[in-house]
């Protein structure tokens, strides 16, 4: 597999040598001792063995032993904003959670949205993400440029960032669960997800910004805003998100309400399709499995906020056997207090376990680590970029210590990631600039982080409380 890439001879490169691999390539390539030379923003080459000794340019030599490398991990679904309301309802079931915390959510602005970004980002990012993603959809009257702070903290954190922009237009009077101060008009949403599209979004391949359409919920949203927004994201050509089927109350809401289950729901709205991923799918029959197989919608699993919130187990040996392509999310950290990404690969292979049609056979090490790295980057529309380690792609990687005691005693690097402890990072690098350093951020001050994501959370809960 070692190859060169075209490049010119002036590119700096940081060379990675004596290091097992996974590249989570078509074929599951990997290697027990190998070598990565990253060239500018894409990876070069790859191998067994030491790297060539005779390259030009090489800024950085890195001896990687006792390291796995693998493809930075993909966040798929997220809330950054709700970093600075976590350890709240935390024996609630969705709706009833949903209910408990939308009031003091409503009451966010553009200071809070910011410092709750760099919290969740910040966890995400020492914890091998790469590419994040945020679906912030409260966006209350009067509270600032929220988007605009998102991108910004993504930015200046160094991580790839996919921003789906949400909006709310159901709320208490209509039978929704926001109160009515949380929402936006159809029409206002509709506008505002456009010139964040038109101001943000980047086509290109290395793009570190992009821009996804992204209506709420069924229980938050009007059909309305869900078939314009379906239209708007293909008439701009970007991506569109939304949650689904997350729990049995959902299903009975649209029962109710629309007369069919959430699947059929949406694709009479236009949002299933190759273009769109949903959030938890987790009250899946074979029907809804089959459909979301037929039109290539895509799935952000979140094991452990699907846990919290005891919503159910998703049936993800079922989607990927279809052909469902599925990614992991964290979920906002309302619901999975803890933040990082690199615990749901293991959460997600022993939850997977206990469904009991197909318990130890649900999923493996290496299908844990394909739904967190290529699997994520097929559900944000970017596996011809990102997701796997093969040359010409960009140079988003992560090298994880396992010479520590944690997994000093698992001969397989990739069993001793997914099966044990969380791996300290000790280098990560996001489109070939490196962010991480021995398990601390290059770009952002953790310490003066939590000092300001905890001022923000009494702030926060000041103002609701007089409310």
């Amino acid at each position: 597999m070692a190859a060169s890439a075209a490049h010119d001879s002036a590119v700096r490169r940081i060379v990675i040598e004596n290091c097992a691999i996974a590249t989570v390539d078509a074929n599951d390539t990997e290697y027990a001792s190998g070598h990565i030379v990253v060239a500018g923003n894409r990876i070069e080459s790859i191998g067994a063995g030491r790297a060539p000794e005779n390259l030009d340019h090489v800024v950085r030599r890195i001896d990687g032993t006792g390291h796995l490398v693998t493809p930075g991990l993909v966040n798929t679904h997220h809330h950054f904003y709700q970093w600075i309301t976590r350890g709240l309802a935390t024996d609630h079931n969705l709706f009833n959670w949903l209910v408990a915390l939308y009031p003091t959510w409503a009451r966010i602005d553009e200071q809070m949205a910011y410092t709750a970004a760099q919290g969740s980002l910040a966890m995400m990012a020492r914890g091998g993400v790469t590419t994040a993603m945020d679906h912030h959809y409260v966006y209350p009257r009067g509270s600032g440029d929220l988007s605009g702070a998102i991108i910004r903290a993504a930015s200046e954190m160094g991580v790839r960032f996919t921003l789906a922009r949400g909006s709310m237009d159901r709320s208490e009077k209509d039978g929704g669960l926001p109160p009515d101060f949380a929402v936006e008009t159809t029409e206002g949403a509709l506008i505002a997800t456009e010139e964040t599209v038109k101001k943000h979004h980047d086509h290109s391949f290395d793009a570190m910004t992009q821009i996804a359409v992204a209506p709420c919920s069924p229980f938050s949203i009007s059909t309305e805003l869900l078939r314009q927004g379906a239209e708007l994201g293909r008439r701009l050509g970007v991506r569109m998100h939304t949650h689904g089927s997350e729990t049995v109350e959902e299903e009975q809401f649209c029962k109710e309400l629309f007369g069919m289950g959430p699947t059929d729901y949406f694709e009479s709205t236009g949002f299933l399709g190759e273009d769109v991923w949903m959030a938890h799918s987790v009250h899946m029959n074979d029907s809804d499995i089959a459909a979301f197989a037929r039109t290539k919608t895509g799935v952000a699993h979140c094991p452990s906020s699907n846990a919290r919130l005891a919503a159910g187990i998703a049936r993800v040996p079922d989607m990927l056997a279809a052909g469902v392509p599925v990614g992991l999310g964290v979920d906002g950290t309302a619901s999975n207090e803890s933040g990082e990404l690199h615990t749901e690969l293991r959460n997600a292979l022993l939850i997977n376990r206990l469904n009991p049609v197909h318990r130890e056979r649900a999923l493996n090490a290496r299908q844990a680590l394909r739904l967190g790295t290529y699997g994520g980057a097929q559900v944000l529309g970017r596996a011809d970029s990102i997701g796997s380690l093969e040359v010409g792609k960009c140079a988003d990687l992560v090298m994880w210590n396992l010479s520590t005691l944690a997994h000093s005693s698992i001969a397989d690097p990739v069993i001793a990631l997914v099966f044990g402890a969380a791996a300290p990072v000790t280098l990560s690098l996001v489109n070939g600039k490196q962010i991480v350093e021995n398990n601390r951020l290059l770009f952002a001050d953790e310490d003066a982080i939590a000092v300001s994501t905890r001022e923000e959370a009494q702030r926060l809960a000041r103002i609701t409380a007089q409310a």
